[in-house]
């Protein structure tokens, strides 16, 4: 049996709950075939989208005190675990197959000093007009950014992950074969100060998450699922090309060549990079709606040692 890291993207997941649960129906379909060869898997989800609105939530209502990031991140974790759960006990039910499956609230360390604190750079919530996200910046205080020619979004701070709190929870769970949901939005960021640890105003970029417990539970293969089938370099351009294998120093020579956006395919291909070189095993990264040839090895990316 191997073991497996799925990431899911939070924009993949809908606009609205009832958006959400349908679409991962097909996720649940898609992930069955691992499930039905009893293989160990971990389900890390984003959460950019729904964590920005419950934020914004929050702040709009005028009887309800402000919530603090940390904990706007745990309700994502919490109700957005629930809907994937949901949707693959009942594709199991569908096969008469029965395996538990848990969603662990999930706590993810990081360095108070990071320089990420310094250059938010996360994109989060929904996106704006300019007239709309001057209006954020003026009356909320929000720092905005275009992202990647979509609109204008919220950005705070997001530093990279260093270790995973629930960790022995997560390794004792797949150990009993159990399915675990995971570092839901990249974890809820928390920094320690004398052996205590503190919830902090940030977002995890779920890949780095993805990467980081890939490493921690011994991984065999980490899956990065998006909305595009393959890597390219020269996107959206005549010379465009689909990558369909490529090697860490191949990868290194693109980077240089500037071919992946920094709000898109950059961190996706940093994260895998960095699973790849910790442990020498290769990442996918492909579309959600190609997951099962993905799993197959027919389709995606394969980054290779």
């Amino acid at each position: 049996m191997s073991r497996y890291v799925i990431s899911l993207g939070g924009n993949a997941l809908g606009n609205n709950a009832e958006e959400q649960k349908k679409l991962l129906q097909y996720v649940a379909h898609a992930i069955y075939p691992l499930i039905e060869m009893n293989h160990d898997i971990v389900i890390v989800h984003g959460n950019g989208p729904q964590v920005g609105m419950i934020n914004l939530a929050f702040q709009e209502s005028r009887s309800t005190p402000l919530m603090p990031f940390a904990e706007c991140g745990a309700m994502s974790q919490g109700y957005i675990g629930y809907h994937i759960q949901n949707a693959i006990q009942n594709e199991m039910s569908k096969h008469h197959i029965k395996r538990s499956i848990s969603t662990i609230v999930t706590q993810v360390l990081v360095d108070e000093n990071d320089p990420a604190f310094k250059h938010p750079s996360k994109p989060i919530g929904q996106f704006y007009s300019k007239e709309d996200a001057l209006k954020l910046e003026k009356e909320q205080g929000y720092q905005m950014m275009e992202d990647a020619g979509r609109g204008y979004r919220r950005i705070i701070a997001s530093p990279k992950p260093i270790d995973i709190i629930e960790k022995e929870s997560i390794k004792t769970l797949l150990s009993h074969k159990e399915i675990v949901i995971a570092a839901g939005g990249g974890g809820i960021p928390v920094i320690e100060k004398e052996g205590y640890l503190y919830g902090i105003d940030a977002v995890i970029d779920k890949d780095f998450a993805s990467a980081k417990m890939a490493e921690i539970v011994g991984a065999d293969e980490l899956f990065i699922l998006t909305a595009v089938d393959h890597v390219f370099i020269n996107y959206n351009t005549p010379e465009q090309k689909a990558l369909s294998h490529v090697t860490i120093k191949e990868l290194e020579e693109y980077l240089k060549e500037s071919h992946f956006k920094k709000g898109s395919m950059l961190p996706k291909i940093e994260a895998c990079m960095a699973f790849v070189k910790a442990t020498g095993r290769p990442a996918v990264i492909a579309g959600l709606e190609k997951a099962i040839d993905a799993f197959k090895g027919t389709c995606g990316t394969k980054i290779l040692p």
